[in-house]
């Protein structure tokens, strides 16, 4: 396992001392799963305090003392950042993820220290002196089987976002959740365990399932599965066995296309965390108006008529559900009320007034990428080809009339009609709405043109 300097360094120091580090969780399962190890945890075994481990992490670099409380120190080499940790075991006295009595004890055996952690595959070991890979739950040959799998039930309960970790764990790795796991994890939903959940931590794990899964959509049909969409997310549940036109979305009813976008989605992210994170949950959400405005005709015809703005509402109850961030949630919304326009705009070949009064509500670019994955979610001829012509088509129109990322400028603005002589009023605003007006329909193209409209019927 590649293990920087620093921490080989301060390995060998420990052992002088009687003492050995153990690099633990995420970064030695990320070195079987062949991924980049961000971050790496290291627990000391064999000292008696942690005092002890201050004195020696201070020789080589800073030391925050802010989890000092919880057995952690956060130890800075050169601008990287380590956890250091001294075992400990846990009991839950209070509800809440911080509703816990932590008892640390560098004396504790690694097994019994790892039996607080949540799945066999978070519970692996690299202790750095002796090279050797601890193992004391099974966790590589549960890697070996794809499988998440919880070490202990009375310590897994003790935070139901554990539930919520089985989910995208599953989703990132491909991994199936271990029958015992998921009767467990589906007891502590049916018994509304999750409820003590705030939502930060909650929109934490969900922002991983979006992120990193190259198929989030495994995680959407576990949550499904424990019975998570049901009870917290009725938004995305009432998706199911909504029927849509065969002609249109042979692949099924609306869950069966959304899971589908979803996967689509996450192939299309860019390296702009927060704008792939508006994407998913725009493609996640862009159907939502079907729940309540999809019927059947008298000759069988299926329709949503209306289904993108009825769509609003709804996304509005399921996001506010995992996060008050109000700009990125209203930056979401139009994304989902405008979805169809791309392939509206391309069958109807819009004119250039309406590229421009569509750019005044939504950044079409961005429009583009959640139509694209849209249209490739779906099982049509077309679909399966994986050429979205429509999204092509306006976005080279888009960036023909400079509207592809933001509204035009207004030509003018108060101040010019101020240098026309005109005194400052409320009659201001209609002037300068009645101008852009024009402006978008094309009639009015220069800023001289806007102020000679002016002269011509104001003044």
């Amino acid at each position: 396992m590649k293990i920087p300097i620093i921490l080989k360094t301060i390995s060998k120091e420990l052992k002088t001392k009687n003492a050995k580090a153990i690099i633990v969780g995420g970064s030695v399962r990320d070195h079987f799963l062949e991924l980049p190890i961000k971050d790496y945890d290291v627990e000391v075994y064999g000292l008696e305090r942690l005092e002890e481990l201050e004195t020696i992490l201070t020789q080589y670099g800073s030391v925050n003392l802010v989890g000092k409380s919880f057995g952690v120190l956060k130890f800075t080499y050169e601008g990287e950042e380590y956890d250091f940790s001294f075992p400990r075991t846990e009991e839950k006295v209070g509800v809440g993820h911080r509703g816990f009595n932590v008892e640390v004890n560098g004396a504790l055996a690694y097994e019994e220290a790892s039996k607080r952690r949540d799945f066999t595959i978070n519970a692996l070991g690299y202790e750095i002196e002796s090279e050797l890979f601890l193992d004391p739950f099974g966790g590589l040959k549960d890697m070996e089987q794809k499988i998440v799998r919880h070490i202990d039930d009375d310590t897994f309960v003790e935070d139901p976002l554990r539930v919520y970790r089985a989910v995208q764990f599953c989703a990132r790795f491909g991994y199936t959740l271990a029958d015992e796991t998921f009767t467990l994890c589906q007891k502590m939903v049916s018994n509304g365990m999750l409820e003590e959940l705030p939502k930060e931590r909650v929109y934490l794990e969900w922002q991983k399932l979006l992120l990193k899964s190259p198929k989030p959509s495994i995680g959407f049909e576990l949550m499904r599965a424990l019975g998570i969409t049901e009870r917290y997310f009725p938004e995305l549940h009432a998706l199911i066995d909504v029927p849509q036109s065969p002609k249109w979305h042979p692949e099924g009813d609306v869950w069966i296309h959304t899971m589908m976008t979803v996967d689509e989605m996450a192939k299309l992210l860019c390296n702009d965390e927060k704008k792939n994170l508006k994407f998913m949950f725009a493609i996640l959400c862009h159907d939502l108006g079907k729940a309540t405005h999809t019927s059947i005709e008298e000759d069988g015809r299926i329709r949503a008529i209306g289904h993108e703005k009825a769509g609003v509402e709804p996304t509005k109850s399921l996001l506010y559900r995992l996060t008050d961030e109000h700009n990125f949630i209203e930056s979401i919304l139009p994304l989902v009320e405008h979805h169809l326009k791309p392939s509206q705009f391309y069958q109807g070949k819009a004119k250039k007034s309406a590229f421009r009064r569509l750019a005044t509500k939504v950044n079409i670019e961005e429009l583009v990428v959640v139509a694209k994955a849209d249209f490739l979610g779906r099982t049509t001829k077309a679909s399966l080809e994986g050429i979205y012509h429509a999204g092509d088509w306006v976005l080279d129109r888009a960036k023909d009339l400079k509207v592809s990322k933001k509204p035009l400028e207004p030509l003018i603005q108060g101040r010019d009609l101020i240098a026309l002589g005109l005194e400052p009023s409320p009659k201001f605003k209609e002037i300068l709405e009645l101008v852009y007006e024009k402006q978008l329909d094309g009639v009015l193209e220069s800023k001289q043109g806007a102020m000679d409209f002016v002269k011509e019927r104001c003044l």
